[in-house]
């Protein structure tokens, strides 16, 4: 019996000394199997994974929930991550997927309630202006330097990341991290445009070379021209254009991201409007008090370049694009293009290249027989509204945000999930599957430099300066879930023909000025924006406006000549900056 008991003691000793060995023998198989390649060395990423196990020790056993939407990225994360990361550090976790206006509605619920209903999200950084003011968040930077000190990993760099700039408050402070990031350019069949004959007749007919439009006179030629002058290619009916118009959350993104600005409608000044920004809202410089969104109290979100930008969005839709595109929604028009029938798309999330690039026999009608793509991207065009040093274009940065009504614990659990999912052992291999990059050093790898040619022009793209130019929503937004949820509403009332751009947009800034009329008196009554809630400007005549820096004044003539420029002299620039 003696015996038999001391054998159980060394067995339980046995076991409990070998949890780290054990940890580290999965570390090594995820890091051989799965993790390759990587900007470190296998030396270096057995060291990252050796602070994650143990730093995770207090938590190991947890069962935690984060949030995030549906795409690639996120896939990869929920279904391969979160393995590796529970037979690395012992915490488990359910990552669930929801839609994106699912995922904003949860975060709303949470913060109202503050009932935890999941440790961790991935939340656009198009929330910084609510985070900061509402003071719901976490404070990254604070957090690291204090409770979540013994669990921020040494070798996160957040030097490395791209998007930091967008997910800092104006305070100064990181409010989010970023996990994924991607950009909203332009798409286009360049071997469609390469054709001889192509060239030749649209030259003919609109006399300027075809190539990559500069601003959206162009797009309407090009789109004209394929849709009701080439019509077939191969056998197939083809479209010069390509959207979306279903009455949904995402038709609201649709246009918040950056279309009006696009068009013209905000005012100069990077990476958002000073002091009109992309939604048409105006905050003075040095303010964080959002001064109205309607042209009557100094806005722009009903004035003449954002009832144009409206317009041409649903002429387009219904001229040029395929049948059924206005009843798309996000996820349904983008990967529509891999049919084949689209010529072009001003409107692009890169988000979409990984299914761009699949190959033929997985039904990618875009790509070669090796798996070379037709299609390139680039810079969207801009409307006649638009001058030099304006906004050129939206980046999505999708980033984790805990909330304070998260424990503590669980918070500093999730904080571990997410430097897992974003940390330098695991970012290079994620990006070749989810191409959302986040990091310089892994846009910068050699593995994409090798794979660089298959990606229409993806990492040329993030290697340029120009990057940057590219910007989320920003501050002037105070509280984006009950901002947002106004705007595809009224945009769903123009798809189906109830109100014209002009009323739609008039409807959309009133009630904009109206929920931040409440959010005004709740700050000034309780401080629920800790002072930084909107101060309503008192309404004057839109021709005042127009004459002291309000929106711009309708122009005569909103089709001004058509400007292309050749693609490969375009990423010749991109190289050489």
């Amino acid at each position: 019996m003696r015996k038999y008991l001391l054998s159980a003691a060394a067995v339980c000793a046995v076991v409990a000394g070998s949890i780290g060995y054990a940890d580290e023998m999965a570390a090594k198989k995820w890091i051989d199997e799965e993790f390759q390649p990587s900007a470190l060395t296998k030396d270096e990423q057995l060291s990252e994974m050796q602070w994650f196990i143990k730093a995770a020790e207090p938590y190991k056993g947890m069962e935690i929930n984060v949030l995030s939407e549906g795409i690639p990225t996120h896939s990869y994360e929920s279904e391969v991550l979160t393995k590796a990361f529970e037979e690395i550090t012992g915490i488990k976790v359910n990552h669930q997927i929801l839609g994106e206006g699912e995922v904003v509605q949860a975060v709303q619920t949470q913060m109202q309630t503050k009932r935890n209903l999941y440790d961790g999200y991935v939340n656009d950084s198009d929330l910084i202006g609510t985070h900061s003011r509402l003071q719901l968040a976490y404070n990254l930077t604070d957090m690291m330097a204090g409770e979540f000190k013994d669990v921020t990993n040494p070798g996160l760099d957040l030097d490395d990341f791209m998007g930091t700039q967008f997910t800092t408050g104006p305070d100064g402070d990181l409010y989010q991290l970023p996990d994924q990031q991607f950009a909203n350019l332009y798409w286009f069949r360049k071997d469609w445009f390469d054709r001889e004959d192509l060239q030749a007749a649209f030259k003919e007919k609109y006399g300027y070379d075809l190539g990559v439009p500069v601003n959206w006179s162009a797009y309407e030629d090009i789109a004209e021209f394929f849709s009701e002058q080439v019509k077939e290619i191969d056998g197939t009916a083809i479209y010069g254009h390509m959207d979306y118009g279903k009455r949904a959350p995402d038709l609201g993104w649709r246009m918040t991201d950056a279309w009006l600005s696009m068009a013209g409608a905000g005012s100069k000044g990077e990476p958002n409007g000073v002091p009109i920004d992309e939604w048409g809202i105006r905050m003075e410089e040095g303010s964080c008090n959002p001064a109205g969104a309607s042209v009557t109290r100094g806005g722009a979100a009903n004035g003449p370049a954002a009832v144009y930008a409206i317009r041409k969005w649903d002429e387009w839709l219904r001229k040029y694009a395929p049948p059924g595109a206005a009843s798309y929604d996000f996820y349904q028009s983008l990967p529509a293009l891999a049919q084949g029938n689209v010529a072009q798309q001003i409107f692009w999330y890169t988000a979409f290249t990984a299914d761009m690039v699949k190959p033929q026999s997985e039904g990618n009608n875009t790509v070669d027989a090796e798996g070379n793509p037709l299609w390139r991207m680039a810079p969207s065009p801009h409307g006649p509204y638009w001058e030099e040093g304006q906004k050129v274009g939206y980046q999505d940065v999708g980033s984790w945000t805990f909330l304070k009504s998260t424990p503590l614990d669980r918070a500093q659990a999730a904080w571990l999930y997410a430097q897992f999912v974003v940390s330098k052992t695991v970012d290079v291999k994620k990006s070749h599957v989810g191409l959302t990059f986040i990091r310089d050093s892994s846009v910068s790898h050699e593995s994409f430099t090798e794979r660089a040619p298959k990606l229409g022009g993806l990492v040329e793209f993030y290697r340029s300066p120009d990057r940057v130019a590219w910007s989320p929503t920003g501050i002037n937004v105070p509280d984006y879930p009950k901002l947002a949820q106004i705007w595809w509403q009224q945009i769903g009332d123009v798809n189906s023909g109830a109100f014209t751009p002009q009323e739609a947009m008039d409807r959309l800034a009133e009630e904009m000025d109206i929920t931040m009329g409440r959010m005004q008196r709740a700050d000034e009554q309780a401080n629920v924006y800790g002072g930084c809630g909107p101060r309503l400007n008192e309404e004057k005549d839109a021709e005042w406006w127009y004459a002291n820096g309000g929106a711009k004044a309708p122009l005569e003539n909103e089709k001004p000549q058509g400007q292309t420029v050749n693609y490969d002299e375009l990423v010749a620039r991109w190289a050489t900056n």
